[in-house]
């Protein structure tokens, strides 16, 4: 399990699980993934933090591994 902030960021900004996917550039099935815990590559990490507004350095904001 991989521990991250996803859900409670997505939620904060109002944004339906598509509306991320749409944002991301990724499937709503792989966002849900996510937020499970489950593992995703380093590239749909990147997307996601720059979807919900955060630049690469703040990925710990995000992700914690």
């Amino acid at each position: 399990m991989i521990m991250n902030c996803v859900k409670r960021l997505r939620e904060e900004r109002l944004l339906s699980k598509a509306e991320l996917a749409r944002l991301a550039g990724v499937s709503p099935i792989t966002i849900d993934r996510i937020e499970r815990g489950e593992d995703c590559r380093m590239e749909t990490k990147r997307k996601i933090l720059l979807a919900l507004g955060f630049s690469l350095a703040e990925k710990k904001k995000v992700f914690q591994d």
